[in-house]
């Protein structure tokens, strides 16, 4: 932090404190040096709230403010040790005030300038640290008089208690509140202006002045004109309307100059406090009236700042709903696919112009969900009530992609829609959310796609299956009479005619086998693993050549899939494990499953063959990657990405990673068919395979 600041700072308040401090002193009680009023102690707090940040220099703030309390108490009748304890006590005050401001009121240490004070919680806060501040300065002052030869008293200890906490409120506030409004960093003075009236225009000038003509009237009234009536405490209405009608700042400055009013008058014999014969009980109680005029408007200004903040903070929450509800709507409403809200009855309490158009139903579109008629499955069947989304997704189920014809009622074409729904629970009934996709030219164009592959199949392995069969005689027919050279030679190109048709062959059938994977409707079923498993065993094992593959199976859950694919993705994984073994070893698979959660089941197939080559567990399974390209292994590459693509329509995923001891470990998690138990009969199969070929240790 600059010094110069820092000094100006510290010559500006040295110079206030010393001038607070010498009028003080001249409110003493008789010879006792206990002073009445303490404005000091106000100033004293602002100055070191000032200089919070003054960083190494602050030790000078404490030297110099040492310096003058010492001076002012000596030069009006102090001794020297009476002085240094007064000292001590100030130090005492400002340090644990200062304490508690940082701890207490966070918010307002942090501010810049010397602070702020906007919020009813900081007067309250405020008053509660000067009270402990305060106490503990009392717990010097007081005793150190009485030490030093005078007499201890209640009335001593609460005069000094009360002055110096109605001091700190009111001087502090107004400090507070003032740094903030012009401070360097603050607005401008017509701003400033504005803020200090809560709006400048004519009329809110003429009620200031009206404001400060009746005080000034209202007061005179009640402190110096002698009648002896008690009108001190109605003069709080005065207070109320300044609270009620104007910025805090004024309220804080109105409660300062009333409140030194009241003091002045009050201590020179005049108004009702100066009735009271005790010239402490009377300082007591003018300055508890000073300190509840203070309090007073500062909570009413302060909460009446609060509820403008509020409505402020609400009115602007409003306006930008209102633009994200405008943004939302005109997105919703430009949305091809359709958007509902729809209750258990079908009603709808929101949709967008997609949805109408999408139902057909010019009118109402709740009529299709409420009532189900031409709502109808993708192969025509009806879609019972209980089947419909909204009713699903009601019950507690996500439904997503559920394919529903549609038809028009107007006789148009019917509309293939895929409807996914989320429940959507409300204080005005339980709802659902609906989303409804025109998937009617994708369906269209995945049957004619199948429809051409099934086609192009046909027509493509007609000419293999003669080629083959034409091979097949050419071999037949080649005669002895041939030369052994040519002999061996046609009988290689025969060959090799013969493996570029099979490998032709098999790559129709897994590219046949892929679009089936991709786009084929499926219908999952509680399906038996171990059956499944012991059908592609049993296929597996019973292939000429090589070595009869050794088979570890446990006992596998039931699980909810597609009985055909579910056999072709075994079928895949299994046929890979047998066929990515090293040359002259036996190929040994295991094929185990557990729970995963209750809703899915995790199947493992682990081998213990060649594995996969770093860095290619991903990749493996993309379109037409082939991991062992090189090492003269046949196949498509198609194989693990069928395998992915079943996967993944059932719900579930697979990976691979390497199997501990050498191999590979496919592992993939399809739904639970939360079936029975494998029967007893095929756990003693399983258990007996085991027995004859138990699975080796990692």
């Amino acid at each position: 932090m600059p010094v110069t600041p820092v000094l100006g700072r510290t010559a500006a308040f040295a110079a206030l404190y010393l001038v607070m401090s010498y009028l003080g002193r001249m409110t003493m009680i008789d010879k006792s040096s206990l002073s009445l009023v303490w404005p000091a102690a106000g100033v004293a707090v602002l100055w070191f709230l000032a200089q919070r940040h003054a960083g190494r220099l602050r030790w000078l703030d404490v030297a110099v403010f040492s310096a003058a309390t010492f001076s002012v108490n000596v030069v009006t009748g102090a001794s020297a040790m009476l002085a240094t304890s007064f000292v001590l006590a100030n130090l005492t005050q400002v340090g644990v005030f200062l304490l508690l401001f940082r701890q207490l009121l966070p918010e307002v240490w942090r501010a810049p300038g010397w602070g702020r004070l906007d919020r009813v919680r900081d007067m309250w806060m405020l008053l509660l640290i000067a009270t402990l501040s305060t106490a503990c300065g009392t717990a010097v002052g007081p005793t150190a008089v009485w030490l030093l030869g005078g007499q201890w008293t209640w009335m001593s200890a609460a005069v000094w208690m009360i002055r110096n906490v109605v001091s700190i409120v009111l001087i502090g506030a107004v400090g507070i509140r003032l740094s903030y409004l012009f401070g360097a960093r603050g607005p401008r003075a017509p701003s400033a202006l504005r803020q200090l009236l809560r709006g400048a225009n004519a009329w809110k000038i003429l009620e200031v002045v009206a404001l400060i003509g009746v005080s000034a009237a209202a007061y005179v009234v009640a402190f110096a004109l002698n009648h002896g009536l008690p009108l001190a405490f109605p003069l709080l209405t005065v207070t109320v309307w300044a609270g009620l009608r104007f910025g805090t700042t004024l309220v804080v400055l109105h409660g300062l100059f009333t409140g030194a009013a009241v003091v002045l008058f009050t201590l020179n014999g005049h108004g009702p406090f100066a009735t009271i014969e005790l010239p402490a009980v009377r300082a007591v109680v003018a300055q508890v009236f000073v300190g509840l005029v203070a309090i007073v408007g500062l909570l009413i200004a302060l909460g009446r700042d609060e509820r403008d903040a509020l409505v402020q903070r609400l009115a602007t929450a409003e306006k930008a709903a209102s633009r994200q509800a405008r943004l939302l709507s005109t997105i919703v409403n430009s949305m091809n696919d359709g958007l509902a809200v729809v209750d258990a009855r079908g009603r709808f309490f929101m949709s967008n112009p997609a949805t109408r158009r999408l139902l057909g139903w010019a009118d109402d579109p709740s009529d299709v969900f409420s009532s189900g008629h031409g709502v109808l499955h993708p192969d025509g069947s009806p879609v019972s009530a209980q089947e419909m989304p909204h009713r699903r997704a009601l019950a507690g189920e996500t439904v997503e992609g559920m394919d529903m014809l549609v038809r028009n009622p107007d006789g148009g074409e019917s509309r293939m829609l895929n409807i996914s729904a989320i429940p959507l629970p409300s204080a005005e009934g339980d709802r659902a959310i609906v989303v409804l996709h025109d998937v009617t030219a994708e369906r269209r164009h995945r049957d004619e796609l199948a429809s051409f592959a099934g086609v192009v199949s046909h027509d493509l392995l007609n000419p293999l299956t003669t080629m083959e069969g034409w091979t097949d005689i050419l071999a037949d027919t080649i005669t002895e009479d041939l030369c052994a050279e040519d002999t061996e030679q046609i009988k290689a190109s025969i060959t090799r005619i013969k493996r570029a048709t099979a490998r032709m062959r098999n790559l129709i059938q897994d590219l046949l086998a892929h679009t089936t994977a991709r786009d084929a409707a499926i219908a999952p079923v509680p399906v038996s693993l171990n059956d499944v498993v012991e059908d592609v065993v049993t296929a597996r094992s019973d292939m000429p050549g090589g070595h009869t593959p050794r088979f570890h199976l446990g006992d596998l859950h039931a699980v909810q899939a597609d009985p055909a694919l579910l056999r072709q993705l075994m079928d895949n994984l299994i046929g890979n494990a047998v066929k990515y073994t090293a040359p002259g070893s036996t190929p040994e698979v295991t094929v185990t499953s557990c729970p995963q959660d209750p809703d899915l089941v995790r199947v493992e197939v682990a081998d213990r063959g060649i594995g996969i080559p770093p860095g290619q567990h991903e990749v493996i399974f993309e379109n037409f990657h082939r991991a062992h390209a090189k090492a003269g292994y046949t196949g498509s590459g198609l194989g693990l990405a069928i395998c992915k693509r079943i996967v993944e329509r059932h719900g579930g995923t697979i990976g691979v990673e390497d199997n501990p001891g050498g191999g590979s470990l496919f592992h993939f998690t399809l739904p639970a068919a939360h079936a029975d138990p494998p029967s007893p009969e095929s756990r003693r199969t399983a258990s007996s395979r085991e027995r004859e070929n138990p699975r080796p240790e990692p």
